[in-house]
Formats: C-alpha cells, structure tokens, sequence
C-alpha cells in the first residue's frame, strides 16, 4: 500500500541513503548467475528471496545508524517487456513479478519501522525502471514509443503500491521524456536517473543540462527530480555548475566504484571495486557545492562497504 505518494519526504529536504550496486554484487560477491543481468528472477524462489534481503539490510542497517531516511528500491532493472521475453515471462507474469517486488518491499519496510520511527526515518518504496536497451548504448525510441512500452511497468507499479518509480540508467532524452509523461499520466512520482560516459555526456553526446533541462521543458516539468547513475564522480563533476538551476534538479548520485568507462567495465571478467573511502571523500565534495544532492547510494562495483563510507563522510552519526 503507497505510504509516501502524495507527498514524498524528499521533498522535504534531509538525507537519505539507498543501495548500492545490487546486480554486481550478486553476481561477483555472492556467485549467483543472473542471466541477462535480471535480479528480479530471484523473486521467484525462497532461496532468491532470502538473499534480496540479505543484501537490502545491510543497507537499511547503515540508514539506521546514521539516523536518515532510505529509498528502497525494487529488483527490477531488467524486469520489462523485452528483456522478461528473453527469460520466459509473458506479459501477465511481468505484471505479477512487478507487483510482486512492490510487496516484498514492503515485508522490509515493515520490518524497519518495526525498530525505527517511521516519522523520522522514512522507508521510500521505488519501483526500479531500467532502459528498453543496454544502459551503455543509445536507446532509438521516440517519446510516444516510450510513454506506451514503459507505462506497463509503471502500471504494475501503481497497482502494487509503489511511492514512486525511479528511472536508471537512461542514456536517450526521448525515452526520458516518455517514462516521465507516463509515471505523470498514472499519477505516481518520478524520478530520471541517466548515465553518462567519462567526459559527462550522454553516449547519444547531450549534455547533462541537455538532457535535463529537455526532459523538464517536454513534460513541464514532470518529474519529481533527477539523479546521475552508473558514472564515477570523475565523469560527471566537472559538468555540474553550482550556480545553475538545472544543478538544482539534481536530487541523487548512485555512482560506479570504478573510473574506468562503460566499454571498460563491460569487457572486464573481475569486479573493480575501486576505492570507498576515496568516493565517500567525492561524495563529501559534491554535496558540500551541491546540497540538493540529498539520496546517496551506490551503482555498478558498490556494495555496503561504499555506501557506508559515503555515509560517513557526509551524514551525522
């Protein structure tokens, strides 16, 4: 049951943590196979379940220390149209499996504010929307394509009580632009979360502030914010003008652990980890210049190691 969907704590202001680079660490920490990335798969099993929540609390344990809110969000990257197709899910078991990872989250929520106060540490339910495509190539829908194709997982997502959905990992402005009018047409926030290449532009080559200031100006502006995934800070920092008001959009960073590029990092048979202490020090420096930049987690190469040495360069104790 949506707790949060009329009015989301974000926006508020405060922190919150969320988790970090849930398919990496599955599949190079934990061994497990997951075929075409699809974490979702794991809903379908006891064992699969037990290890999502493994891997949320070890998360929502570093939330709790530090005393912030959290966005937990769902397993489901992976889980659309064309990627379920390739692993057996027709279109009525994605709806089931979607709506599915909506009240496994729900278990969680409960269990944290069976030890918290929800009031002050609020559990933010986000039903996770991956790209049509690869999230390291360009995608080729138009908006209207998009708004169509990315509605039934939002739909899913409605109906199974999400707060809001979030977007990641997009690298075309007009799949953007459909995700937001769709999540807009079904009433449930939004947020876009796009991906950028090491010299901070989308592989489409936009920039940030293209891609940000398209998606507002196309949607007047729909969604609820923005947040840059799947990029080391190195890649995108530099872009971020303090002064402008699209910076101001900017409401989260999931960053890679790693700064070497997505062709790199996709060629590559061992996980880069890269350094936690180095990118919390990095995470400190963009929300000292950018303190809108208030939901901090991890991407690709993250684990509980990161997000806890994020947390404890920017959060209190």
């Amino acid at each position: 049951m949506a707790k949060y969907r009329h009015d989301l704590p974000q926006r508020h202001g405060g922190a919150f943590l969320t988790d970090g680079g849930l398919i990496t660490t599955l599949i190079f920490q934990e061994g497990i196979d997951l075929p075409h990335l699809a974490a979702f798969v794991l809903l379908d099993s006891e064992r699969g379940r037990e290890r999502l929540t493994k891997y949320y609390e070890s998360y929502l344990a570093i939330a709790r220390r530090h005393r912030v809110g959290f966005v937990l969000s769902s397993p489901t990257w992976r889980a659309n149209h064309d990627w379920a197709e390739k692993l057996g899910y027709d279109a009525a078991a994605l709806d089931a499996i979607n709506r599915d990872s909506i009240a496994f989250l729900e278990i969680l929520r409960g269990r944290w504010e069976a030890t918290c106060e929800p009031s002050h540490l609020p559990c933010v339910i986000n039903g996770s929307i991956g790209p049509r495509g690869d999230g390291y190539k360009a995608g080729h829908m138009d908006a209207e394509e998009a708004e169509a194709y990315h509605g039934e997982q939002i739909a899913s997502f409605v109906e199974g009580g999400a707060d809001m959905v979030t977007a990641f990992t997009i690298t075309n402005i007009h799949e953007a632009v459909g995700i937001a009018r769709a999540a807009k047409r079904q009433s449930i926030p939004c947020a876009i979360s796009f991906t950028v290449e090491t010299d901070g532009r989308l592989v489409t080559g936009e920039t940030l502030r293209q891609a940000i200031e398209t998606v507002d100006h196309e949607t007047n502006g729909a969604p609820e914010y923005f947040m840059i995934n799947c990029a080391h800070p190195t890649h995108f920092a530099q872009t971020l003008d303090s002064r402008a008001g699209w910076t101001k959009r900017i409401y989260g960073i999931r960053a890679n652990a790693s700064i070497r590029s997505h062709a790199e990092l996709n060629e590559s048979e061992t996980l880069d980890s890269g350094n936690p202490q180095d990118l919390g020090h990095r995470y400190r420096s963009l929300r000292t210049t950018f303190p809108t930049m208030r939901i901090l987690g991890g991407c690709c190469g993250t684990d509980h190691r990161h997000v806890a040495a994020i947390a404890a360069e920017c959060l209190p104790v």
